[in-house]
């Protein structure tokens, strides 16, 4: 039974015999060579640029992130801080009420206790301001660096 096998395989062999001689005499010429090896070349060029711009990414939303976590720190300090000048204001506020040896002497020392408060809480708020202010215009500064070196190139 081998016997009849191996005449069918060696038919099978025979008949793509020109197929298979022609395809190892098959010659690429030049020109599709050099495109391939130019379109290869290109598309390495462009993986190592997305591989740099990648870690340009990744370091351009660390920064941030350390940005923000150092500004929320500080924040969080400075209401700290107000919180603790509020609380010496009311004690001393207190003590100087207790002190009053007149009622139109405590009223006039409640005056001036509101109007230092108000005076503390307008500074408060100019100093808010000016820091979200110049907190967003970093912010956006930081931004359009991160986005221009994230795109340095052009198409």
């Amino acid at each position: 039974m081998a016997a009849k096998t191996k005449p069918a395989f060696d038919s099978v062999k025979d008949a793509f015999s020109p197929v298979t001689d022609a395809l190892r005499n098959l010659e690429v010429p030049e020109a599709v060579r050099e495109f391939v090896k130019k379109t290869a070349s290109t598309a390495k060029d462009r993986a190592a640029d997305l591989h740099a711009g990648s870690g340009k990414v990744t370091a351009a939303i660390e920064s941030t992130i350390a940005e923000s976590v150092s500004e929320v720190a500080k924040i969080n300090r400075n209401i700290q801080q107000a919180m603790y000048e509020d609380a010496e204001a009311f004690f001393a506020s207190i003590d100087r009420l207790a002190s009053a040896k007149s009622l139109n002497e405590a009223i006039q020392i409640q005056s001036e206790v509101v109007r230092a408060n108000g005076d503390v809480f307008l500074s408060r708020a100019k100093a808010t301001a000016d820091y979200l202010g110049k907190l967003l215009a970093d912010g956006a500064k930081t931004a359009q660096d991160n986005f221009s070196k994230m795109y340095t190139k052009t198409a």
